[in-house]
């Protein structure tokens, strides 16, 4: 299908907060000031699944969610049914808008995963989207390197779409552990000036990982954009960062509402006024400033963070 990238039950994201701010000692940080549509609830019909190596991608009739709906944005899905035991919703990033259309790319990792697999053609999903902060431009003029790894790729075909309509010269690395988990390799080829494969195995492109490929193409970006596993964003963010290189990271926390109530998806990141908080990657992000992410306290608990002692003191 077509991944040009161009109301039902509205989700109010303020009085979500609201509400939990109420139930919290400590204050949330405010959802950021974006100009975007809310997300809005739907019956998402599928019409239609393709394999993609590793993966799959499901395509879902899905009325309003793309009509404002922009690369690095993503929706949640239900799972098990409506007598199912598996509560948590399962995110996934837009790999494509086509009108009514949109797109996920989905891998097996457990229950929910591999239940939302055997689904097929016309089966029906309960779906909220569009949700969190899109990828941001780069300067003006300036070029773009991609990078990803294995899925991580969903959101770069409609960011590269963009960005060449913008005016922007496009590079993409795209790495995985072995040749059928990497995605969107023959999608992005025509959309960028040069496209570097990685496998860890070798199975396809250069044998290494993406990290060993960004020397070469760094020196010509005026922006990086990276959407992959936690430690690959690690890395990424400390190479941009020795170029001086703003970069912009998509996080794969993982999230169970979309809308930043019950806090499962939180990562310390430091504020624009210099304090670290925890923040919510779903309304937050998932789209943020690597040099503000603090990734060697991810999964921890910092003195520093604002709220700390609170935090421990109900712990």
């Amino acid at each position: 299908m077509s991944r040009t990238w161009g109301i039902t039950q509205a989700v109010d994201l303020a009085e979500a907060q609201q509400r939990m701010t109420a139930m919290m000692s400590i204050p949330l940080p405010p959802v950021p000031n974006v100009k975007l549509l809310k997300p809005v609830q739907v019956r998402a019909q599928i019409v239609h699944v393709r394999a993609a190596g590793a993966y799959r991608e499901l395509a879902l009739h899905a009325p309003g969610v793309g009509v404002d709906a922009r690369p690095g944005q993503f929706v949640t899905l239900g799972v098990g049914g409506e007598s199912s035991a598996l509560l948590l919703r399962r995110a996934f990033a837009l790999s494509g808008v086509d009108g009514n259309v949109v797109s996920v790319v989905v891998a097996a990792h457990g229950p929910g995963t591999r239940w939302i697999l055997e689904r097929g053609a016309g089966d029906v999903m309960d779906l909220i989207g569009p949700l969190g902060r899109p990828f941001p431009e780069p300067p003006p003029g300036g070029a773009a390197l991609l990078v990803a790894g294995g899925y991580g790729a969903a959101p770069f075909v409609g960011l590269a779409q963009r960005l060449n309509a913008a005016g922007h010269a496009v590079a993409a690395v795209l790495g995985a552990a072995t040749a059928d988990r990497l995605y969107a390799v023959h999608d992005l080829a025509p959309l960028t000036q040069v496209v570097s494969v990685t496998t860890e195995d070798g199975s396809a492109g250069r044998t290494g990982r993406v990290t060993d490929v960004l020397p070469e193409l760094l020196p010509g970006a005026s922006a990086v954009y990276a959407c992959g596993p936690m430690p690959m964003l690690r890395a990424v963010a400390a190479q941009a960062a020795a170029c001086g290189l703003p970069c912009h990271v998509s996080v794969e926390e993982a999230m169970a509402c979309g809308i930043g109530v019950c806090m499962t998806c939180v990562l310390p990141v430091i504020g624009d006024d210099g304090t670290s908080a925890f923040v919510r990657s779903c309304v937050d992000g998932p789209v943020f400033d690597a040099a503000k992410v603090r990734f060697d306290d991810i999964g921890r608990l910092p003195g520093d963070l604002h709220g700390a002692g609170a935090m421990r003191a109900n712990t």
